[in-house]
């Protein structure tokens, strides 16, 4: 019945996908109060240039180039087309053309089509009329601008992400073999991660609309980060038939347990995604929501939809097994416990500079930069940057009352400036002696509306770079001795207030996160060192994995060091809590700091290294094959950020527990006091053959040490968080499958 009732709502989460609308124009989610934006709504309701492209046509005669004008002005979504006919006919030599008309549209053989939309460079609308002028241009023509470059970006995210969530699903399944018995079993797993990506991405149609970011990204993160939800439930369930009980009774079992460890375990991975929800940059709130929500119904499906998978396919999960490869080794345990204090000289000499190498990693805002220089619309951009010197342009609004000598004289100040290739003015085609009824109607179309007269101001400097935002600076210094309430509009200034917009977000997004993890941390284990040690290492995860593109001159882009921080430390804390709980588990059983920690370490490590590997070859299978910088670099960061916070919480975090431990007891509520030589004496001895036990079974049997490890953190987890996700649940209740685990 469960699985029925799951399937079938299946159908409407298919259809609220399809029906989700993708935005792929991040600079639309800048705060709405950006000059900016302010500026660029404006242009779209005042002058209805939001959208604008440039078809660049190269060695073809003016009468074929007049017929592909008149073509492009017939597609849907265009709203006006200019080029020379427009305003001087064609019997008129080239040569015999106003300097700045021939300049502006003509560069060595090629000539410019001006194209302005109906619609914003993002709509629907405006990438379908897009489409239709490729279709419509030969070889020799290139449609270039942002609403090209948009169109693009498009149809590579819509073509490719299939291929990166195939890719993903195909490499967790090579690790989830490697770390279970059962063949069958990880395809089963798969199978139960459809229910909640597919949930998560329908009822995104709640939202209106998400990124191509989070489109992109959502399903391998969530296929990444909730994997281990069904490890452990599949674990419990082995355990638990394993003492008799009949299949619905160990499941029943098996679904109780799990459901305050699983939620507990969430908690700070949902903590740091909710983290994102404070940027201004709206796109946070977009993939921080989306994900956030994600995780919680891949929680819940692991608790309603997967056991019913499980059960019915029993018979085959049992029947086809192999030897489990990921394994608890002991002797690297005791090479940690050997070595913990030289591991903690290294980790003091590395975090400084690794601290440096973070802050000092380069960054890009240049969206254009992040694509493949294949792509028709970067092609034809460089070709209209190389043949027109139009690299970025500047759309200035004044005041439509300003005089013509007033304004000539400020586009002369203007075309005085570094940088600036060329400024497209009423007054320059005309000039301030031309009767009104003579006026070239193309061109005071376009450049007169309303209350305001627009400049069009074209730049060699590329956007997000400082020579691009300093002359933006000159720009507004210049315009504003003539108009006080002068707007600017275009990706460039867009970028500029983009790159002061992230700088805080990256300061308020890190803090907010560490701050819930700590809080999280201190409930759970009612301590004031443990979060702050725990916290620490993750940090110093991050920091290493943030700081190798600053040692290989990799610039990253924006978004890289705002989610990624988030994204690793709610992701991976859970290593941390895990190996933190066994630790007290194994001290609260008599045994000393050192063979506590060694246990600790030997029956963690299967968990932690499928779940690691899990999200390292899920994203790192992405960023080999993505072509978008941008969806490459994110990818490869979440992956080596996996890999590394696993290698920390397997050396770092054991090494600061084993040392810190008499710090620890001091500063946290019932943690296990240091017992007395005789006592430690009698705990040592009975530990080793503990643990070869525990590594014998863990192989062939039905429930291997990850599983053991798992049940671990429930203690600590379940007090903590039991009374506020499951309040009907008694305490005693825990002790007893405490006791039996």
């Amino acid at each position: 019945m469960i699985l029925l009732i799951a399937t079938i709502l299946l159908i409407p989460s298919i259809i609220g996908y399809f029906n989700t609308r993708v935005n792929y124009d991040i600079l639309t989610y800048l705060p709405k109060d950006s000059p900016s934006i302010v500026a660029q709504d404006h242009l779209g309701n005042g002058f209805n240039l939001a959208g604008t492209a440039m078809v660049v046509v190269d060695d073809t005669p003016d009468k074929e180039v007049e017929k592909l004008e008149k073509e492009i002005a017939q597609i849907p979504g265009v709203d006006k087309t200019l080029w020379r006919s427009d305003i001087a006919d064609l019997s008129i030599p080239k040569d015999a053309l106003p300097t700045q008309l021939r300049d502006a549209l003509y560069a060595d053989n090629a000539t410019m089509i001006i194209v302005t939309f109906k619609e914003a460079a993002a709509s629907d609308s405006t990438m379908n009329a897009i489409e239709q002028i490729k279709k419509i241009c030969s070889d020799n023509a290139h449609v270039a601008g942002f609403s090209a470059i948009t169109a693009d970006t498009k149809a590579m995210i819509d073509r490719e992400t299939p291929i990166y969530t195939g890719i993903a699903v195909l490499l967790v399944l090579l690790v989830l073999s490697l770390g279970l018995k059962s063949w069958i079993a990880p395809l089963i797993f798969i199978v139960g991660m459809i229910y909640p990506i597919a949930y998560n991405m329908g009822t995104n149609i709640f939202l209106g609309e998400i990124s191509y970011v989070t489109k992109a990204l959502s399903m391998i993160l969530l296929l990444a980060v909730s994997m281990d939800y069904s490890i452990f439930l599949l674990h419990r369930y082995q355990e638990e038939k394993n003492q008799g009980d009949s299949k619905e009774d160990a499941m029943a079992r098996a679904i109780h347990a799990t459901w305050t460890s699983i939620t507990s375990s969430s908690i700070t991975t949902i903590a740091g995604f909710l983290a994102l929800l404070v940027m201004q940059l709206t796109l946070g709130r977009d993939i921080g929501i989306v994900m956030a929500k994600g995780v919680l119904f891949a929680v819940l499906c692991t608790i309603l939809i997967l056991p019913a998978l499980l059960m019915f396919f029993d018979p085959w999960i049992e029947k086809w097994t192999h030897p489990v490869l990921i394994r608890p080794f002991p002797k690297f345990a005791d090479w940690v416990v050997r070595h913990h204090k030289a591991i903690l000289v290294v980790f003091a000499l590395l975090f400084l500079p690794a601290v440096y190498c973070n802050a000092h990693t380069a960054q890009y805002y240049d969206l254009a930069a992040s694509l493949p220089d294949e792509l028709p619309s970067v092609q034809g951009t460089n070709e209209l940057k190389d043949k027109f010197d139009m690299t970025t342009s500047h759309f200035i609004m004044v005041d439509d009352s300003l005089s013509a000598s007033k304004t000539e004289q400020m586009i002369d100040e203007m075309e005085n400036l570094d940088g600036i290739t060329s400024v497209i003015a009423y007054e320059k085609f005309v000039g301030p002696m031309i009767p009104a009824e003579l006026e070239p109607k193309a061109i005071s179309d376009i450049l007169e509306a309303g209350e305001r007269k627009l400049i069009l101001v074209n730049t060699s400097y590329r956007s997000a770079t400082d020579e691009l935002n300093n002359q933006i600076d000159d720009l507004y210094a210049i315009a504003s001795k003539y108009d006080p309430d002068v707007l600017i509009a275009g990706e460039g200034n867009m970028t500029k207030d983009l790159i002061k917009v992230t700088d805080i977000d990256f300061k308020m997004v890190n803090l907010v996160s560490i701050l819930a993890i700590l809080i999280i941390i201190a409930i759970t284990f009612k301590s004031f060192s443990l979060p702050l040690l725990l916290v620490l290492c993750i940090e110093f995860a991050i920091f290493v994995n943030m700081g190798i593109p600053y040692l290989t001159h990799t610039a990253l882009p924006f978004i890289a060091g705002i989610v990624i921080g988030t994204i690793q430390l709610g992701a991976c804390i859970d290593y941390a809590i895990l190996m933190t709980s066994r630790f007290k588990e194994e001290l609260s059983k008599g045994r000393n700091a050192t063979e506590a920690i060694r246990i600790a370490i030997t029956q963690t490590m299967p968990s932690i290294m499928t779940s690691g590997l899990s999200f390292f070859a899920a994203c790192s299978g992405v960023s080999l094959i993505a072509k978008m910088d941008l969806i490459k670099s994110l990818c490869t960061l979440l992956g080596r950020g996996a890999l590394i916070s696993v290698i920390v919480i397997l050396t770092v975090l054991p090494s600061l527990l084993l040392f810190c431990n008499k710090f620890i007891a001091k500063t946290t509520k019932g943690w296990p006091r240091v017992l007395d030589p005789k006592n430690a004496k009698k705990a040592d001895a009975s530990a080793a053959p503990e643990i070869e036990k525990a590594d014998i079974v863990s192989a062939p049997a039905d429930v291997n040490a990850a599983a053991v490890s798992r049940v671990s953190a429930e203690s600590s987890m379940q007090r903590a968080f039991s009374h506020l996700i499951h309040p009907f649940a008694k305490m005693s209740s825990f002790k007893t499958a405490e006791g039996r685990c």
